[in-house]
């Protein structure tokens, strides 16, 4: 596309015009298109390019415009904004915006993105289609939308939305009387300009569209009393929809900041012209105040919004020099806040409502409207809600921030800081956990052993999370000391299967003690915790001149396989018992060389039974062929390609953990 992200063509008259994407539309007759190139700014120039079609259609008295009001304006920009950010930021790609007006008022907004299969920006092979956090900005599409889906073509994929009309009833509500007529609007500046005009709809568009009106923005008593009727009237139809709304959107964020961002989208221009959200380092505690009173230490402002873009940069400058200040920082009722007017020129009423949630002051949030002397009583109300349900979505969110700190912490804990180089082998990993929120239940190892030995393991846990970490806590300890303490490979295998046995008793020992002491019944045989099973595949490797002797067996275990330079693959050992399942197992190994080109794939079951369908991947040998396509490969493109083939074999991402080690000899 190639496109600045600037308007090309602005409100051309698409009469009797099929609907160009979606199928969602009838006619449009008003249509507006802009190119945008990738980048932060293309959300503003969307939104820019929409305000002034929507002005231009209205001047221009298209049909349809009459049904436009203020919240559906309002509306729009949103939508507009969600999808283009979306797109552009988070994925990185180039789109191109259009906006459709039809005859009965509605409105539908389309993106369509000509690099529909780049992966998001920053991502990694999987984010494009997992369910990134970013991605639940559609959420709030699809809460102000009648209709949205995503439409696909080749080399397209366009997300649309369409917004209903308000009605002639609802418009004359908002307009303070009559709907809005062509010869209400008296001029427009331009495509880049405010609005010229002196009535009623003039000042309030001009307020939606972040631009002054023609008396540079300050409201007199009719204006105010203007809003105020179209406060009253939002709040009888929308208000309980709104909050409903609102805490669905929120609750399913697991990031505090794009709390914080959803926050301001929500607030404005519905409540409040602009508003601030500053969050605080919760780890300070109840003792992060400074010697002025009131002022909060490591405080800092995640969000600002306003509904002129415009002002957003100076704004958030004068709310950094003057943080709210609470007198009660427990408390959550709305409180005075000084108004930034040197920030906007204007005269207001600002608010700040302390963020506490479990007893625990998160943040501030901070509200303002200009030309007027105080908020109606019915929208404080409304925000003190929406300030609680924000308190709550930010307590989630940091209670999953420390959770996955936590997790990630214990994974690294559980797994191999370094793997060894061997002599005359060369070996590729691949590691992928499904869950990157929890500890994952494969695990791997690649370690001397002394006297000139190497020992590799790859394993699989039952379950996930805390469970399988402590499982694994207990296996990849064991493995070193035995193997260090010289004893061979069937030995290691029948102490750690003892060793799980034994760990298990215990458990569910102390497991019916606890219940018993806490007056509960007592535990049944089989009812208490579940035997810790593990698969494993575990062997020893022993570099000699010409190549390398291998000693391995597999409990439980996806069998190893043995690529060698002809092309043929075998399995290179015997399928045996799970760990931690019979008591006195004894389990057996086998011994084989690896000679220069022999190359040993050993994986965990997140390979062999990627599904698709009712298909598995390794159905019909399909692992071994997969692996004999990769004759000739060295070991990190062997792993490289196994592990795309697994991606590939399903059009949706694994859904188990994957793990896989090559060792190949030189």
């Amino acid at each position: 596309m190639g496109a600045i992200p600037t308007q090309r063509e602005t409100a051309s008259h698409l009469s009797g015009a099929p609907p160009h994407t979606t199928g969602a539309s009838a006619q449009g007759l008003g249509r507006a298109h802009v190119a945008l190139l990738g980048s932060s700014l293309a959300p503003g120039a969307a939104r820019a390019m929409v305000r002034a079609a929507l002005a231009d259609w209205c001047a221009r008295g298209l049909p349809g415009t009459e049904q436009l009001t203020e919240h559906l304006a309002a509306d729009v920009l949103v939508v507009v904004s969600e999808l283009v950010t979306n797109a552009v930021v988070h994925a990185g790609t180039d789109v191109e915006v259009v906006c459709l007006m039809e005859e009965t008022g509605t409105v539908v907004v389309e993106t369509a993105d000509h690099h529909p299969s780049r992966a998001p920006r920053g991502g990694d092979h999987e984010t494009a289609t997992d369910p990134s956090e970013y991605g639940r900005g559609l959420r709030l599409v699809a809460a102000l939308s009648e209709a949205w889906g995503i439409t696909y073509r080749p080399g397209t994929k366009t997300v649309w939305a369409r917004l209903p009309a308000a009605g002639r009833e609802r418009a004359a509500a908002d307009a303070g009387g009559e709907p809005v007529t062509a010869e209400q609007i008296e001029a427009y500046a331009g495509r880049d300009g405010p609005w010229t005009g002196h009535g009623p709809d003039a000042r309030a568009w001009a307020e939606t569209a972040g631009e002054p009106s023609g008396d540079g923005g300050c409201a007199d008593a009719a204006d105010t009393g203007l809003r105020g009727l179209r406060d009253r009237e939002w709040l009888g139809r929308g208000a309980l929809s709104f909050l409903a709304e609102a805490s669905d959107l929120l609750a399913g964020q697991l990031d505090e900041d794009l709390v914080a961002s959803l926050t301001g989208q929500l607030v404005v221009p519905r409540l409040a012209d602009w508003c601030g959200v500053w969050l605080e380092d919760e780890s300070l505690g109840r003792g992060a105040w400074s010697d002025e009173p009131g002022t909060v230490v490591g405080a800092r402002l995640a969000r600002v919004w306003h509904a002129g873009e415009g002002h957003i940069d100076e704004l958030r400058l004068a709310l950094e020099k003057d943080p709210p200040r609470a007198r009660d920082p427990w408390r959550s009722g709305p409180v005075g806040h000084p108004w930034p007017g040197d920030a906007l020129g204007t005269q207001g009423a600002a608010l700040a409502y302390r963020l506490v949630a479990g007893g625990r002051p998160l943040g501030t949030l901070v509200i303002g409207r200009a030309g007027t002397a105080g908020f109606p009583d019915e929208i404080t109300g409304l925000v003190e809600d929406l300030s609680r349900r924000v308190a709550l979505a930010i307590g989630a969110a940091r209670q999953y921030a420390r959770q996955a700190t936590i997790s990630a912490v214990l994974q690294r804990g559980l797994l191999p800081g370094a793997v060894a180089e061997i002599p005359g082998v060369r070996s590729a990993l691949v590691y992928e956990p499904r869950d990157k929120g929890g500890p994952s239940g494969d695990f791997y190892d690649l370690f001397p052993a002394g006297d000139g030995r190497w020992c590799f393991a790859v394993g699989d846990v039952q379950g996930k999370g805390p469970e399988a970490a402590v499982v694994i806590g207990l296996a990849r300890p064991w493995l070193r000391l035995l193997a260090r303490e010289q004893y061979g490979v069937p030995d290691v295998l029948d102490r750690l299967n003892q060793l799980l046995l034994d760990d298990a008793t215990e458990a569910a020992d102390a497991a019916a003690r606890a219940l018993v002491a806490a007056g509960g019944p007592p535990v049944a045989p089989g009812d208490g915790p579940q035997t810790r099973f593990l698969s494993l595949l575990y062997g020893e490797l022993e570099p000699f001149e010409g190549g390398v002797r291998c000693t391995l067996a597999s409990a439980g275990h996806p069998l190893p396989l043995l690529l060698g330079p002809d092309g043929a693959v075998r399995a290179v050992a015997a399928p045996q018992t799970l760990l931690g399942v019979v008591e006195d197992a004894t389990y057996t190994s086998e011994t084989f060389e690896l000679r220069s080109g022999d190359t040993l794939l050993c994986v965990t079951d997140g390979v062999t039974e990627r599904r698709s369908g009712s298909r598995q991947f390794d159905d019909g040998d399909g692992l071994a062929a997969a692996l004999a396509g990769c004759t000739g490969l060295d070991a990190g493109l062997v792993a490289e390609r196994i592990r795309r083939l697994v991606h590939e074999f399903g059009p949706r991402p694994p859904e188990d953990d994957l793990a896989l080690l090559v060792l190949q000899a030189e």
